[in-house]
């Protein structure tokens, strides 16, 4: 197997259940309250880990009883922590998540010590990099640095694969940084700077990102699955057909990414590869929280 980097956020999930989301101004009473592991990054290591991916993950925490909470979490997941770095000047970031009855949710994050990576990070950490065959980012870790590190890993042969969550901007020459990029529809909604609704608008959309000059481009779509281009073929994959309910969406789309990762690095074809992270995906929306929905290997054979 092909070894993995994620290079990313962690925040202590702060979950509120409840019938619906308030709208502004309103106050609500909720059925039940969670603190739990979060952060796009590290659901996306977690999540890798527990399909048996080998997983190195880079980030910046505090010292406080969050970054216990997440070490533990690394330690039985088998995450390695060595790029972890602990400032103790620093809070550990976190999570406020309202989740309706029907698993919808809205998230506010504060970034916290992970907010406060800085070029010289990556650099202290660049053997991580360097014996890395595959590299996943997202949007949380701060811009440049997020850019600066798809640099390195693209300068040491990584496959790199960027999850623009959540969407901010991307200078255009750095495109050409990314082999695999996976926005949903609204985050391709904000780099196109226009609507997409039908199957016409998500095949252009692709196109058109494919030409600033992305590699491959995987459009997630939620229920309705998720649509593949590059410049030699494309497709729409169905959503995997779940036997449970759906619980709560939150970190679907970590699930996601980390087992499209864990599929590469298992030399599956691509097609492959997004099935199975389509199962995964759909899994993961069975249970409550972000990182506790992380399926395992094992859940595979109920489904």
């Amino acid at each position: 197997m092909k070894s993995i980097c994620i290079f990313g956020v962690f925040v202590a999930d702060l979950c509120f259940v409840g019938d619906k989301i308030p709208i502004k101004g309103q106050t609500i009473l909720g059925k039940k309250h969670i603190v739990g592991p979060g952060g796009k990054g590290s659901n996306q290591a977690i999540a890798a880990a527990r399909l048996n991916g080998n997983i190195s993950f880079i980030t910046k925490v505090g010292k406080d009883n969050h970054s216990d909470m997440a070490f533990n979490l690394y330690k039985e997941a088998g995450v390695k922590t060595h790029a972890i770095i602990q400032d103790e000047k620093l809070f550990t970031g976190v999570a406020g998540i309202m989740i309706d009855k029907d698993g919808n949710n809205a998230i506010n994050i504060i970034s916290g010590a992970a907010g406060h990576l800085v070029n010289n990070d990556i650099d202290n950490h660049i053997e991580t990099i360097k014996n890395s065959e595959i590299f996943l980012t997202q949007m949380e870790t701060p811009d440049e640095t997020t850019i600066y590190a798809l640099k390195k890993a693209r300068e040491n042969k990584c496959i790199t694969i960027l999850n623009p969550a959540p969407a901010r901007k991307i200078d255009e020459e750095n495109f050409k940084l990314i082999d695999f990029f996976t926005p949903n529809e609204t985050e391709a909604e904000f780099y196109l700077n226009k609507k997409i609704e039908t199957e016409i608008d998500i095949k252009n959309a692709a196109q058109e990102l494919l030409k600033k000059g992305i590699k491959n481009v995987i459009i997630t779509l939620g229920e309705k699955g998720i649509y593949f281009s590059n410049n030699k073929e494309n497709f729409f994959l169905n959503a995997f057909k779940l036997n449970k309910p759906v619980i709560d969406t939150t970190g679907a789309g970590d699930a996601f990414n980390g087992a499209f990762s864990v599929g590469l690095a298992n030399n599956l074809n691509i097609k492959e590869a997004l099935t199975f992270a389509n199962k995964i995906a759909a899994i993961s929306t069975t249970k409550l929280g972000a990182a506790a929905s992380m399926p395992f290997t094992k859940d595979l054979v109920n489904y």
